[in-house]
Protein backbone atom coordinates (compact mmCIF):
# COMPACT_ATOMS: atom_id res chain seq x y z
CA UNK A 1 0.00 0.00 0.00
CA UNK A 2 2.87 2.48 1.03
CA UNK A 3 4.53 1.98 -2.70
CA UNK A 4 1.30 2.74 -4.33
CA UNK A 5 0.77 5.73 -2.38
CA UNK A 6 4.79 6.63 -3.23
CA UNK A 7 3.79 5.71 -6.93
CA UNK A 8 0.62 7.68 -7.40
CA UNK A 9 2.65 11.06 -5.96
CA UNK A 10 5.69 10.76 -8.19
CA UNK A 11 3.26 10.37 -11.00
CA UNK A 12 1.15 13.35 -9.65
CA UNK A 13 4.45 15.39 -9.77
CA UNK A 14 5.58 14.14 -12.46
CA UNK A 15 2.52 15.38 -14.94
CA UNK A 16 2.10 18.77 -12.62
CA UNK A 17 6.01 20.10 -13.60
CA UNK A 18 5.54 18.25 -16.88
CA UNK A 19 2.57 21.33 -17.43
CA UNK A 20 4.25 23.76 -15.70
CA UNK A 21 7.07 23.04 -17.81
CA UNK A 22 5.15 23.72 -20.80
CA UNK A 23 3.42 26.88 -19.78
CA UNK A 24 7.00 28.15 -19.15
CA UNK A 25 7.96 27.53 -22.51
CA UNK A 26 9.21 30.71 -23.90
CA UNK A 27 7.35 32.37 -26.64
CA UNK A 28 9.00 32.53 -30.44
CA UNK A 29 10.22 36.36 -30.89
CA UNK A 30 8.04 38.84 -32.77
CA UNK A 31 10.33 39.68 -35.27
CA UNK A 32 13.35 37.66 -37.01
CA UNK A 33 15.89 39.73 -38.63
CA UNK A 34 16.67 39.16 -42.36
CA UNK A 35 12.83 37.14 -42.43
CA UNK A 36 8.94 38.46 -43.15
CA UNK A 37 6.80 37.08 -41.01
CA UNK A 38 3.53 36.03 -42.34
CA UNK A 39 0.49 34.86 -40.99
CA UNK A 40 -1.92 31.89 -41.91
CA UNK A 41 -3.91 34.24 -44.54
CA UNK A 42 -0.50 35.75 -45.97
CA UNK A 43 1.14 32.64 -46.39
CA UNK A 44 -2.15 31.15 -48.59
CA UNK A 45 -1.47 34.04 -50.77
CA UNK A 46 2.19 32.69 -50.87
CA UNK A 47 0.92 29.23 -51.73
CA UNK A 48 -1.19 31.10 -54.94
CA UNK A 49 0.56 33.46 -55.66
CA UNK A 50 4.75 32.41 -55.32
CA UNK A 51 5.21 29.81 -57.91
CA UNK A 52 8.72 28.29 -56.64
CA UNK A 53 7.40 28.97 -53.06
CA UNK A 54 9.03 26.06 -50.93
CA UNK A 55 7.43 25.19 -47.75
CA UNK A 56 9.15 23.44 -44.98
CA UNK A 57 7.44 22.01 -42.11
CA UNK A 58 10.42 21.89 -39.04
CA UNK A 59 8.60 19.89 -36.80
CA UNK A 60 8.72 16.29 -35.95
CA UNK A 61 7.86 13.40 -38.46
CA UNK A 62 5.34 12.00 -35.94
CA UNK A 63 3.19 15.38 -35.99
CA UNK A 64 3.91 15.94 -39.63
CA UNK A 65 2.47 12.75 -40.40
CA UNK A 66 -0.60 13.53 -38.11
CA UNK A 67 -1.43 16.73 -40.86
CA UNK A 68 0.62 19.12 -42.49
CA UNK A 69 0.41 22.09 -44.90
CA UNK A 70 -0.06 20.70 -48.22
CA UNK A 71 3.36 20.42 -50.59
CA UNK A 72 5.20 21.28 -47.17
CA UNK A 73 8.59 19.73 -46.57
CA UNK A 74 9.29 17.89 -43.55
CA UNK A 75 13.48 19.11 -42.30
CA UNK A 76 13.23 19.08 -38.88
CA UNK A 77 15.04 22.10 -37.49
CA UNK A 78 17.96 19.73 -35.44
CA UNK A 79 18.62 17.33 -38.31
CA UNK A 80 18.56 20.10 -41.08
CA UNK A 81 21.86 20.68 -42.85
CA UNK A 82 22.99 22.67 -45.76
CA UNK A 83 22.84 19.73 -47.96
CA UNK A 84 19.93 18.53 -46.72
CA UNK A 85 18.13 22.34 -48.02
CA UNK A 86 20.08 22.60 -50.84
CA UNK A 87 17.98 18.69 -52.23
CA UNK A 88 14.99 20.62 -51.83
CA UNK A 89 15.77 24.05 -52.57
CA UNK A 90 19.40 24.33 -54.82
CA UNK A 91 19.30 28.04 -55.66
CA UNK A 92 19.75 30.16 -52.97
CA UNK A 93 17.00 32.73 -54.13
CA UNK A 94 14.21 30.89 -54.57
CA UNK A 95 11.88 31.79 -51.98
CA UNK A 96 11.34 29.68 -48.99
CA UNK A 97 8.75 29.48 -45.61
CA UNK A 98 9.40 28.29 -42.21
CA UNK A 99 6.72 26.83 -39.63
CA UNK A 100 6.38 24.72 -36.64
CA UNK A 101 3.69 24.17 -33.97
CA UNK A 102 3.21 28.05 -33.05
CA UNK A 103 4.23 30.34 -30.99
CA UNK A 104 6.05 28.64 -27.93
CA UNK A 105 7.92 26.18 -30.64
CA UNK A 106 11.24 27.90 -31.65
CA UNK A 107 11.84 24.95 -34.19
CA UNK A 108 11.01 27.64 -37.41
CA UNK A 109 12.83 30.14 -35.89
CA UNK A 110 16.18 27.92 -35.80
CA UNK A 111 15.43 26.41 -39.20
CA UNK A 112 14.74 29.83 -40.64
CA UNK A 113 17.94 31.47 -38.70
CA UNK A 114 20.07 28.58 -40.38
CA UNK A 115 19.05 29.42 -43.98
CA UNK A 116 19.54 32.90 -43.37
CA UNK A 117 23.28 31.91 -41.88
CA UNK A 118 23.64 29.96 -45.17
CA UNK A 119 22.72 32.85 -47.48
CA UNK A 120 19.09 32.26 -48.80
CA UNK A 121 18.10 35.27 -49.44
CA UNK A 122 14.03 35.16 -49.19
CA UNK A 123 12.57 33.54 -45.92
CA UNK A 124 9.53 34.05 -44.90
CA UNK A 125 8.61 32.44 -41.62
CA UNK A 126 5.18 31.71 -39.96
CA UNK A 127 5.10 32.10 -36.60
CA UNK A 128 1.69 31.24 -35.46
CA UNK A 129 2.53 27.62 -37.60
CA UNK A 130 0.68 24.80 -37.42
CA UNK A 131 -1.65 25.84 -34.26
CA UNK A 132 -2.60 29.37 -36.03
CA UNK A 133 -3.24 26.83 -39.63
CA UNK A 134 -5.28 24.49 -37.93
CA UNK A 135 -7.12 27.02 -35.59
CA UNK A 136 -8.33 29.22 -38.48
CA UNK A 137 -9.75 26.10 -40.20
CA UNK A 138 -6.99 26.44 -43.21
CA UNK A 139 -6.98 22.53 -45.18
CA UNK A 140 -4.82 19.73 -43.72
CA UNK A 141 -3.09 17.33 -45.65
CA UNK A 142 -2.17 13.58 -43.89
Amino acid sequence: MRINCFLISIVFSLLTFSGIAWAEKPLAPEKLQGATRVSAEETVDLIIKVKDLVIVDSRKETEYLKGHIQGSVNLLDAEMTIEKLSKHVPDKSAPLLFYCNGERCLRSLRAATKALDWHYKKIYWFRGGWSEWVKKGMPVSR
